[in-house]
């Protein structure tokens, strides 16, 4: 079986919503809202231009004829709800151009959707100039996972050049570039980095939903290492990390997103946007793209109602929420000294 269409197949193998952190994430409730839901407006400034959505399509997938059916699904899904949209890493395509049409697909089924491309890390400045090239892309995404490459049976080694790319990479893209984890989460250290080589936009991508090391894991004869199988930071966490982050950049949330719910508290937590993919992909195998295009309008509707319910109708005003943590984010923070009381009498 083709590599891309294994880790579609073990992703939605090992897709089971099961409680994450955003659990321990509670919502402080005040009992005048004190707004008209009809004042609320979901829109999110992000690459300095507004989306009417604060969620968007998350990398996923590309590189075989399977994928190409995917992704064609996942771009009509993207322009029937107006969203943003990612592909999964285009490096197949790099290597070789005959799989160029499964990534060209969303570009030819959303010719005027705000799609990304995706590279990694490691990706030379020409190979992510071509990835842009690919199907014209509005952004580019570049992905850390050495968690992943080390696990992965044939995966990279050798990560020493990673930052320097990247600050190259971010010098000579003409258009905005994220960066991304892929379900290992950040910390600020991480994030003081990546704006030290000029990244500004930075997609804390944390554990909880989707696992690259489990995927690789499973793919390896003996499946030795599996005690990375949940390895990395929350994405919860990696939020309360970029908060304490002193220099300005933007922040999107992903990873173990399972409905409205979890994007209402991402953005609480002072995400611009929420990247959504494993949720959506299951649901797009499962059901299909109509019913996919109805939950993610479901998902709109409730938006709608939460912003109501906590009283601010601009999603930037979410962070004025008042947050109450539990658990392991609640130990997580005394450890690494964030002040709950500043979320708690926000």
């Amino acid at each position: 079986m083709n590599r891309k269409d294994e880790h579609v197949s073990l992703a939605k193998a090992f897709h089971k919503p099961r409680l994450n952190d955003f659990d321990a994430v509670q919502i402080i409730h005040q009992s005048f809202p004190e707004i008209d839901s009809a004042q609320v407006t979901l829109e999110t400034e992000l690459f300095g231009r507004s989306f009417a959505t604060p969620f968007f399509i998350n990398a996923m997938t590309g590189g075989s004829e399977k994928s190409k059916k995917i992704n064609q699904d996942l771009a009509e899904v993207a322009k029937a709800c107006d969203l943003m949209m990612a592909t999964g890493s285009v490096s197949a395509a790099l290597k070789d151009p005959a799989l160029s049409d499964t990534f060209q697909v969303v570009r030819q089924v959303n010719p005027e959707g705000f799609l990304l491309a995706n590279v990694g890390a490691g990706s030379s400045v020409e190979n992510a100039l071509r990835a842009i090239d690919l199907f014209e892309a509005d952004a580019l995404q570049i992905h850390l996972n050495a968690p992943q490459e080390l696990v992965m049976p044939e995966g990279d080694r050798e990560f020493s050049n990673w930052l320097s790319l990247l600050e190259q990479i971010v010098k000579a893209a003409p258009v905005p570039v994220v960066v991304k984890e892929v379900g290992f989460g950040m910390t600020r250290e991480t994030i003081q980095q990546l704006i030290s080589v000029g990244v500004q936009t930075i997609d804390v991508a944390g554990s909880g939903g989707t696992s690259f090391t489990q995927i690789e894991n499973a793919r390896r004869k003996k499946r030795e290492i599996a005690y990375l199988n949940h390895f990395g930071q929350s994405t919860v966490i990696s939020l309360l990390e970029a908060n304490e982050v002193q220099h300005s950049f933007t922040t999107i949330a992903s990873g173990g997103i399972r409905d409205a719910f979890d994007i209402f508290k991402a953005l609480c937590l002072g995400a611009k946007s929420v990247g959504i993919s494993a949720t959506i992909l299951t649901m797009l195998l499962d059901k299909g793209p109509e019913e996919t295009i109805a939950t993610i309008q479901s998902w709109k509707e409730q938006l709608q109602l939460l912003y109501t319910m906590v009283g601010q109708t601009l999603t930037q005003d979410l962070t004025n929420v008042p947050l109450i943590f539990s658990g392991s984010v609640k130990d997580w923070c005394h450890a690494r000294h964030i002040s709950l009381s500043d979320y708690s009498f926000r």
